[in-house]
């Protein structure tokens, strides 16, 4: 994916959606990787929920983490944004107050909605993702 800022209209299906620069598919199932630029944009102009592992290549848990992040990106494709961003070449974690990684960053609408840290399985994932996201539309 190009990283151009995309909108999506209201009422059209996400999981068709795609960029209006190069074409790609915008829910394609699998994390996007971004800087701290990309995640702005991101954050800016995705309405619904944004979910963000942060994490590093020498961190042995954030490596064990990725192929259970990967398979609920796939599981939540259209309905959550799953980005990846490396905690050693961007500067937004320390902005967020990130302590230690492998760390999660859940946004609803560009506004903090959760956040957990450590190495979570695809089902612990997802059962926090979805209580999350059901909890904060009750409210």
């Amino acid at each position: 994916m190009c990283g151009t800022g995309n909108r999506i209209a209201l009422g059209h299906d996400p999981a068709t959606a795609k960029c209006g620069q190069c074409s790609a598919q915008l829910f394609a199932g699998t994390p996007i990787e971004v800087d701290d630029g990309a995640f702005e944009r991101h954050l800016k102009l995705t309405k619904g929920a944004v979910l963000v592992d942060i994490w590093a290549p020498w961190c042995g848990p954030c490596r064990a983490m990725a192929p259970h992040f990967a398979q609920t990106a796939l599981r939540f494709s259209g309905k959550v944004v799953f980005l990846k961003m490396n905690a050693d070449q961007c500067a937004t974690p320390a902005k967020l107050g990130v302590r230690g990684i492998p760390a999660l960053l859940l946004f609803v609408d560009g506004r903090p909605a959760g956040q957990q840290a450590g190495l979570m399985t695809a089902d612990m994932l997802q059962r926090w993702l979805t209580s999350s996201l059901t909890s904060r539309s009750q409210s």
